[in-house]
C-alpha cells in the first residue's frame, strides 16, 4: 500500500491545480491559464532580458527561474538559483543582474540568464536594513531615476518606532551606496510602480490588525513629493484616529489616499498596464492583487482589481480577477503581478506555489 501513496499525492496536487484555475473568473475576452506551478512560495516577480521569470518567496527562503523553453507561455522547467536565504520576497532586474532582497540586505547576481543553473554566488549590494522579521519581508523594483525602492515595513501590528527608517520607503543608489527615505507613515508597503505619463510612485499599504472586521481600511496611495508622510502609526485611511497613537498626531499633516480599500483585503503587488493586448480602458491603469485576509471573521480580498483612472483621480475598484474565495474555501491567494513582453501578464500565488497567466482576444 506504501507505495502508491506518491502517485496518490501527485493526482491530490494536479486536482487541485485544475480546480484553481478553473475557479478563476475573468472579464470577458480575457483567458487565465495556468503558467507555471511547484514555484515554492512565489511571491515578486522580474522579467530578463531573454524572457527568463525570477521570483523569490518568504518563508521557503528561495529564489526559482521559470524557463519557457519554446515560448508557448507555459514553463518547462523550474530552476532553484538559490536557497537558504532570509525571507527573499523581492527581486528586480536590471543590465542582466538579478538583484534579490533579504530581509537584512540586497543581494546582486550578475549575468544572471548565464548563471541562473549553476548555483551562483551572490554579492552583497548593500547591507545597511533592519534585520527584524516582522513585515521585514521586501518588494523592491528600480525606479524610472535608475535608483533601486526598497520599502521599510513597521516590526509589529502597530507601534512608533525610534528608529526612522521603519514605516517607510526608501531608495538606494547602487553605485554610490546612498539612502534616503522617499515616503514616512507607511505601514507596510508591498507593491508600488510609477505612473507612465506623470512618473508618479503609487503604493499600497495595508492596514493595521485588531481594531474589527472592517477598520480600519487598506490603502492605495501616491507620493507627489519626496518625504511625504502617509499617517503612520496615529491615522489610517482617510480620518481613522488610531486609538493608542491617534493622540499623538497634533497638527501634522499627512496625506492621504487615493483610495481606500476594505479592511484586511491585504493589497499587494501592483502594476500599471502598459501594453497594447489589453482592451485601451485598460492602458496606464494600475491592476493590484488583494492577496486576502488571514484573521477577518469573515474572509475577504482573494482577488485582482483593476483602478480605472481619470486625472490621477481613481474612479472605482474593479474586479478582474476573481473566483479564488469560494465561501470560506480559498483557491489561490494572488500576490504579484508583471507585464510579459506580448502584453499578457503574470499572476504569483504564493499560497499554492503557482503562477498564471492572462491574456486576452479581441472578439474571444
Amino acid at each position: 500500500m506504501t507505495k502508491f501513496i506518491p502517485a496518490l499525492s501527485s493526482i491530490v496536487m494536479l486536482s487541485l491545480s485544475v480546480l484553481s484555475t478553473e475557479a478563476a473568473e475573468v472579464p470577458e475576452g480575457f483567458k487565465i491559464e495556468l503558467f507555471a506551478e511547484n514555484v515554492d512560495g512565489a511571491r515578486q516577480m522580474a522579467l530578463s532580458d531573454t524572457g527568463i521569470v525570477y521570483t523569490g518567496s518568504r518563508k521557503p527562503g528561495k529564489v526559482h527561474a521559470m524557463i519557457d523553453k519554446d515560448n508557448d507561455f507555459k514553463v518547462d522547467e523550474v530552476v532553484l538559483v538559490a536557497d537558504g536565504l532570509y525571507m527573499p520576497s523581492g527581486v528586480a532586474y536590471k543590465d542582466g543582474d538579478l538583484y534579490v532582497a533579504e530581509v537584512d540586505k540586497i543581494l546582486r547576481f550578475k549575468d544572471i540568464d548565464k548563471n541562473y543553473n549553476k548555483k551562483p554566488e551572490p554579492e552583497v549590494v548593500f547591507d545597511q536594513l533592519p534585520d527584524e522579521s516582522h513585515h521585514g519581508w521586501k518588494y523592491i523594483k528600480f525606479g524610472p531615476d535608475g535608483h533601486l525602492y526598497i520599502p521599510i515595513g513597521v516590526p509589529c501590528n502597530i507601534c512608533n518606532e525610534k528608529d526612522e527608517r521603519f514605516g517607510t520607503i526608501g531608495r538606494l543608489n547602487i553605485e554610490t551606496k546612498e539612502f534616503e527615505l522617499i515616503a514616512t507613515g507607511v505601514r507596510n508597503s508591498v507593491g508600488f510602480d510609477w505612473h507612465p505619463e506623470t512618473k508618479e510612485l503609487w503604493f499600497t499599504d495595508n492596514g493595521r490588525d485588531w481594531m474589527g472586521d472592517d477598520l480600519p481600511p487598506c490603502e492605495l496611495n501616491r507620493v507627489t513629493e519626496k518625504g511625504q508622510f502617509f499617517g503612520f502609526p496615529y491615522v489610517h485611511g482617510n480620518d481613522v484616529i488610531d486609538p493608542e497613537f491617534g493622540d499623538e498626531l497634533g497638527e501634522r499633516e499627512y496625506r492621504k489616499p487615493e483610495w481606500e480599500y476594505q479592511a484586511h483585503v491585504a493589497p499587494l503587488g501592483m502594476m500599471f498596464y502598459t501594453g497594447d493586448m489589453f482592451p485601451s480602458e485598460y492602458k496606464n491603469t494600475p491592476l493590484v492583487t488583494l492577496h486576502g485576509s488571514w484573521n477577518r471573521s469573515t474572509k475577504v480580498g482573494y482577488k485582482v482589481v483593476n483602478m480605472p483612472l481619470e486625472a490621477n483621480r481613481v474612479l472605482s475598484e474593479d474586479d478582474f480577477v476573481t473566483g479564488w474565495l469560494k465561501g470560506d474555501e480559498v483557491l489561490g491567494r494572488p500576490n504579484d503581478i508583471i507585464m510579459l513582453t506580448d502584453g499578457s501578464i503574470l499572476v504569483s500565488d504564493d499560497g499554492f506555489s503557482k503562477v498564471y497567466r492572462v491574456s486576452y482576444q479581441k472578439g474571444k
